[in-house]
């Protein structure tokens, strides 16, 4: 079980391979995001796109997604997250692309009014498979403390 004490600011880890496909984008934006680059192929040449292309919150889906199969490999005492600072779209999705996730660990800290848990930032980074960022998010994620016997070492 991975807790509080387990992270290291500073730590990157490396995850995922989601293959983005044309059905999935055109599935997603039709109930989220229906304009119509990210629906028509026509509509989508005339844009600065150029093509059919993903919704930024498809991409923030995605990197979910990579993010909850590379935790399903070792159990961690989270306890959810209250929120996402920032996010940046770089360059557009499309179909066809394979994307990756790279997260790095820029803080942590115990709360003080519950010693029982922290919370930790972190900045994830998505490519494409020719390592172009086309995201960034900065997230914070609450986690358990090991045990409850008090303020833990940080």
């Amino acid at each position: 079980m991975i807790y509080f004490e387990d992270i290291k600011v500073g730590a990157v880890r490396k995850f995922g391979a989601y293959a983005v496909t044309r059905e999935e984008v055109i599935e997603f934006a039709s109930k989220y995001d229906p304009q119509p680059f990210h629906l028509d192929d026509e509509a989508a040449a005339q844009t600065y796109f150029g093509r059919l292309s993903a919704s930024g919150w498809h991409t923030c889906a995605m990197t979910m997604r990579m993010m909850v199969d590379a935790m399903s490999g070792s159990a961690t005492a989270s306890l959810g997250s209250p929120g996402v600072d920032q996010v940046r779209w770089m360059k557009p999705v499309y179909p066809g692309d394979i994307l990756r996730v790279e997260s790095e660990t820029l803080s942590k800290r115990q709360s003080e009014s519950r010693p029982e848990m922290g919370s930790y930032q972190g900045r994830m980074t998505v490519f494409n498979q020719h390592d172009e960022a086309v995201m960034t998010m900065i997230s914070t994620g609450l986690i358990k403390v090991r045990g409850d016997t008090g303020r833990a070492a940080v």
